[in-house]
């Protein structure tokens, strides 16, 4: 039987012969490609800006800083994600502030967000969780109420829609990840959504030595990192953003089997389902360890005697060692630390078929009932 992993990119011969004709043409580093992917995106986001990036790391550090955010400040973000989002907040020197999640969709519990706030606070920077979107409406009530920015860490996101409107097609500066496991990738890549003429540009010089160029010639502005895409990356993404939709459309019938396969006693706890402006980056139930003799690990490496993937996303961030010596511990934040214990991440992906979750159905349904107390 063959492997089936947790995730992999399709990538169509068009779009290698694409890569292929970039590389010929000798113009690597960004360049028109880089342009036009920027351009396509702002059409698919409602006509916004979008400039690019290394990673989606790279632009939610580059939006706090068109921000001002630094020292001295608050970020109010969730202690369930991938550490980057807590990272970047350590990086331009503010403090993150964790708010738990709620258990099945995983994003932000708001009430919680709204008792977190102090006069510290500048922003909050929400996770739309495996795809599924935030409540919108009622996250920028509250940034409106409290007069605070809104970074959307959109890394699971692109494709994804609140109330019919694309997750950063609205909003305040939003920012997604192209990154091989996501729903389009450039290889490695990201991409920050909105912002104020100001707020662009300086995306801009951020992303590339704080240089500004004139016919008068180069004047460094600030000291200014750098993490401008190249134009292979670019056209990968070209090619990508052209079947997004179609690769969304099939990540939903994946998922809406795995449903339909589980409406009944599912043996794991499923996350939840959302409406059709979830995009699914991730399928990630957890499982009910409590009632098992088995670990994850083991229940991972039973999976993978039958060859099949799966991964973990994610453990809580409040309990890595960089935000212990913060002062956070055990106990915080109840539901990201059950997540973090329990979640397992199985296969979804556009080239998966429906013969495929009832193989992963079938097996994860077999370890668990086998492995009961």
């Amino acid at each position: 039987m063959k492997p089936l992993p947790f995730t992999r990119p399709t990538i169509d011969e068009e779009t290698i012969q694409g890569v292929a004709e970039v590389l010929r043409s000798g113009w690597l580093a960004s360049g028109p490609k880089v342009a036009e992917l920027e351009a396509a995106l702002s059409r698919y986001l409602g006509g916004r800006p979008v400039r690019t990036q290394t990673s989606a790391t790279a632009g939610l550090e580059l939006a706090l800083l068109a921000c001002g955010i630094g020292k001295g400040d608050e970020v109010i973000t969730p202690a369930m994600s991938f550490v980057a989002t807590a990272n970047v907040i350590v990086r331009v020197g503010a403090r993150p502030v964790f708010v738990d999640v709620e258990l099945d969709s995983r994003n932000l519990d708001l009430e919680q967000v709204e008792a977190a706030i102090t006069p510290r606070t500048r922003a909050i920077m929400p996770v739309h969780f495996c795809g599924l979107p935030l409540d919108m409406d009622r996250l920028y009530q509250i940034a409106q109420r409290h007069r605070l920015r809104v970074i959307e860490d959109a890394a699971h996101a692109i494709g994804s829609s609140w109330r019919g409107r694309r997750i950063g097609s609205f909003g305040d500066l939003v920012c997604f990840s192209f990154h091989p496991n996501k729903n389009m990738t450039t290889i490695e890549g990201g991409a920050i959504s909105g912002g104020s003429a100001e707020e662009v540009r300086a995306i801009e010089l951020h992303r590339w030595h704080g240089q500004l160029k004139s016919a008068a010639g180069t004047d460094t502005l600030f000291a200014g990192g750098k993490a401008n895409l190249s134009d292979v990356a670019a056209r990968v993404g070209l090619g990508q953003l052209a079947r997004l939709e179609e690769f969304n459309a099939k990540r939903r019938a994946l998922v809406a089997h795995y449903f339909r396969l589980w409406q009944a006693d599912p043996p794991l706890r499923l996350p939840a389902r959302g409406d059709e402006g979830h995009s699914w980056h991730l399928f990630a139930p957890l499982l009910p360890l409590a009632e098992l003799k088995v670990s994850r690990q083991e229940f991972i490496a039973a999976m993978a005697e039958r060859q099949i993937g799966v991964g973990v996303h994610y453990p809580a961030i409040h309990l890595f060692s960089a935000y212990r010596g913060l002062g956070y511990g055990e106990g915080q934040f109840p539901n990201a630390e059950r997540i973090g214990r329990e979640t397992v991440t199985l296969p979804l992906f556009p080239a998966m078929e429906i013969a495929d979750v009832e193989r992963v159905v079938e097996a994860v349904t077999a370890i668990i009932r086998g492995a009961r107390r």
